[in-house]
């Protein structure tokens, strides 16, 4: 099952910077940004594409090499700052488009099935 959950956000997240990297307009409009200057084009294809592409490949790593308990501290230290400050703004600036609630829900499940996981691991070896 960690494996799984691993394998999961590797290829979310590989799949996520390629889609950045190839359409970084239609993806940058999905999610809210409009009208990027090159500065800010440079600035969403290094973190939405080259980021995103980093966090799959760890995610993979952590994969490959049988080392569940390092990935999931990956995936809860990774979401769990992802959705304290998402809620953040959501409560700052919302109501929000689809895509970011949507966006928002799934980096929730992400954590919470990472952290529920890592919990269940965590007992099994006391």
């Amino acid at each position: 099952m960690v494996n799984a959950y691993l394998w999961f956000n590797a290829l979310l997240y590989i799949g996520l910077a390629i889609w950045c990297t190839l359409a970084p307009d239609s993806t940058a409009a999905a999610v809210g940004f409009t009208a990027l200057t090159p500065s800010g084009q440079t600035e969403f294809l290094a973190v939405y594409g080259g980021m995103e592409f980093g966090i799959g490949l760890l995610f993979a790593y952590f994969a490959v090499s049988r080392q569940p308990r390092n990935g999931l501290v990956l995936g809860v230290a990774f979401y769990a700052p992802i959705v304290a400050w998402r809620a953040f703004a959501i409560s700052r600036y919302g109501p929000l488009e689809t895509t970011t609630i949507a966006l928002a829900g799934f980096e929730w499940l992400l954590f919470l099935v990472g952290l529920a996981l890592f919990l269940r691991q965590r007992n099994k070896h006391r």
